[in-house]
């Protein structure tokens, strides 16, 4: 059987579901019926996500396992969590504000750069 794909690779709409069938008896249904969200998600964020599960959330672990940087885990991380419909300003990190904000106050002068490494470290 064939993965279901969960976008149009002409205009990258959603796909929806129009016929379900059993494979055993032959029963069907038709209609129109909504996957899941991870099934809109690409074939690689699905890999990373199985990952980041078999490594339950790790992410250093998950720097082993795939081989790339803690940075690069980081930002497919975001990359995935953005394409399930999170905006990037609602992850936010246990320390209060998220990389991209304090990447900002650093790039404003709001703080120092010993700050800036303090506050991505201390994650």
């Amino acid at each position: 059987m064939n993965e279901i794909i969960g976008r149009c690779p002409v205009c990258n709409e959603k796909f929806v579901v129009t016929r379900l069938s059993c494979p055993k008896c032959g029963t069907g249904m038709e209609g129109e019926f909504v996957m899941c969200k991870f099934c809109y998600l690409s074939r690689e964020q699905r890999s990373f996500i199985e990952i980041f599960i078999k490594c339950r959330g790790n992410l250093k672990e998950m720097e082993k396992e795939l081989g790339i940087s803690y940075p690069t885990i980081r930002s497919r991380l975001e990359n995935v969590i953005m394409a399930l419909g999170y905006k990037a300003e609602e992850v936010v990190e246990e320390s209060g504000a998220n990389r991209k904000e304090i990447l900002e106050k650093l790039e404003k002068g709001e703080i120092s750069p010993q700050e800036a490494l303090k506050l991505l470290k201390g994650r």
